[in-house]
């Protein structure tokens, strides 16, 4: 065997540090400049799953980092394919995801001078990430790949970016190069004073309220969530991205802010003077809209500080693990809070809007039919994707939520397009769990290039097309504040027989009665599938007029 033969590459230099970083999944579209790379997992334990446009592998790498806490990794080739990348690198440093998105890019003897695909990604990278470098040698690979995974996944996560050139990625490695190890996180306890601080401040509050956020289901702080809860008697209010994390059918659960008019679980808000915040992070929900005459004291219980908003003064940051910040804290705290009427009123509405929503049996569908359905074919335990548009703004305040992690949006960014591709990373991530992209039509031909990927790669999940013909989130707005609306109608292929082209099963809905069994059915079935069913957006300016003249206090 010759010497070179045996000469170990960069490219395979990458690939033990990947698997040292326990990675299991790379998602990408390989490209000349990394070719080595590619050809070097082959002889990995790392699966590499080849996906059909960029911005799919990016939304992929990051429900897969959410739903694990890993950081999920996306790969590129240089130029276009790299810039394919950056929707889904945005997405997941906005909504606090670990992703680590690695691309090739041009050799090292030609970056520095106008030359074919030359763009200085670094630099693109560098606003929507936490941290974008290039490597500038074989040498520098695994520090550079340690601190690739240690900063995406250290609170608060995202997504980070590292570039290679081809010249690297191929270069021979020198004897002794080696990757770095891993370092673990230790949990740590709060500031005793900040707890007390906290303590004081709850010893004279008269309507405390909690709200929980994507940080305590990070945390795993669910369990600590309730118990806190049940100890003093406080009523627990999510945003959109946290989900979950307080079960929806516990007696304390007002339900999820994040709607775009003043929803039922606001009125909870209206009446506090403490505001609890659990693992809440302000891109996730505006403060404005709980605290708007920015009287309220809050209690800020997160790994970090708070980021600072006139309508977000926090008397006390209790800082540290979330969980053990909760215990200390209610051992702190020698009083318990009694629960008044407006708690379980507003869970009385939510619950009521459902049961009436299961009762509907127009065609098209109305939402709230659509929501009862799929809560209906759901285990407790299963995963939803609930894309940007009105399905997101139906989905995250009625569908009710047992587990952290189970109703998943994109509340950062907004992202359309992302839940076929992440149903995808959510069915690998948790095979044994049924997985649901619920999506509109607008939202679903943005990504749906990737049913081909989930047919081949055998990845079965469900997605479920709201059928309108038109953007009706952008359609509602429209009519709630112009009046009218104008240039959003569109025309939409035959979704049978577009998935059956991919190799999917497709059905289409056409009576009210028909959503929950093909629903069922095709959850058990087990393949890739998609239903389209038509929905009729109508009540949309029926549910914002109905808010629109609720009025409290409750």
């Amino acid at each position: 065997m010759s010497a070179q033969a045996t000469q170990r590459t960069a490219a395979q230099l990458i690939v033990q540090a990947l698997e040292a970083e326990g990675v299991e999944y790379v998602f990408g579209i390989p490209g000349e400049e990394n070719i080595h790379f590619v050809d070097a997992l082959n002889d990995s334990s790392i699966r590499y799953v080849l996906v059909r446009h960029e911005q799919g592998a990016a939304f992929m790498a990051e429900i897969y980092g959410r739903l694990t806490g890993k950081a999920g990794v996306a790969s590129a080739t240089l130029g276009p394919g790299a810039i394919n990348l950056q929707l889904g690198v945005a997405d997941a440093t906005t909504n606090s995801t670990p992703v680590v998105a690695i691309t090739a890019q041009v050799g090292l003897d030609r970056i520095y001078k106008e030359s074919h695909q030359v763009v200085d990604l670094v630099s693109l990278f560098r606003p929507i990430t936490k941290w974008s470098e290039l490597a500038p040698s074989p040498q520098a690979l695994p520090e550079l790949i340690r601190k690739a995974f240690k900063t995406a996944q250290t609170e608060r996560p995202g997504a980070v970016y590292l570039a290679i050139p081809e010249d690297v990625e191929s270069a021979p490695l020198p004897e002794g190069s080696r990757r770095c190890r891993s370092t673990s996180y230790a949990p740590q306890d709060p500031s005793p004073s900040q707890v007390a601080r906290a303590a004081e401040i709850l010893a004279t509050a008269r309507r405390p309220i909690v709200l929980a956020g994507h940080g305590a289901t990070r945390a795993g702080a669910s369990d600590a969530l309730v118990r806190f809860s049940e100890k003093l008697g406080l009523p627990v209010a999510t945003t959109f991205n946290g989900k979950g994390v307080f079960p929806d059918d516990h007696r304390h659960a007002l339900g999820a802010v994040g709607f775009m008019r003043h929803d039922y679980v606001n009125f909870g808000f209206d009446e506090a003077d403490v505001l609890i915040t659990v693992g809440y992070e302000l891109q996730e929900f505006d403060p404005v809209k709980i605290n708007p005459a920015r009287d309220k004291k809050i209690i800020h219980v997160h790994r970090f500080p708070a980021e600072v908003d006139d309508h977000y003064p926090v008397a006390v940051g209790v800082h540290g693990d979330i969980s053990r910040s909760l215990h200390a804290l209610g051992d702190a705290v020698h009083r318990r809070f009694t629960m008044n009427g407006t708690g379980e009123k507003i869970r009385r509405m939510l619950r009521e809007e459902l049961e009436e929503g299961r009762e509907e049996d127009g065609f098209p569908l109305s939402p709230r039919r659509v929501v009862s359905d799929i809560r209906a074919a759901m285990g407790r335990e299963d995963i939803v994707l609930a894309d940007t548009g009105a399905v997101k703004m139906w989905m995250a305040r009625m569908y009710p939520t047992y587990e952290p992690n189970t109703m998943l949006v994109s509340n950062g960014l907004s992202s359309m397009g992302f839940s076929v591709p992440g149903a995808l990373a959510a069915k690998l991530a948790h095979p044994r769990r049924k997985v649901l992209a619920a999506t509109g039509d607008g939202a679903f031909l943005m990504n749906s290039q990737e049913l081909e990927t989930a047919v081949r790669e055998r990845i079965p999940f469900v997605v479920l097309v709201w059928e309108d013909g038109a953007y009706g989130l952008i359609e509602w707005k429209m009519d709630l504040e112009l009046g009218r609306d104008s240039h959003v109608a569109f025309g939409n292929p035959d979704f049978v027989k577009y998935a059956e082209s991919f190799g999917a099963r497709g059905y289409r809905i056409s009576s009210a009665g028909e959503l929950l069994p093909t629903l069922r059915k095709a959850l058990a079935d087990d393949v890739v599938s998609v239903i389209a069913v038509p929905v009729d957006y109508s009540a949309n300016l029926g549910l914002t007029d109905k808010l629109g003249e609720l009025t409290g206090p409750f």
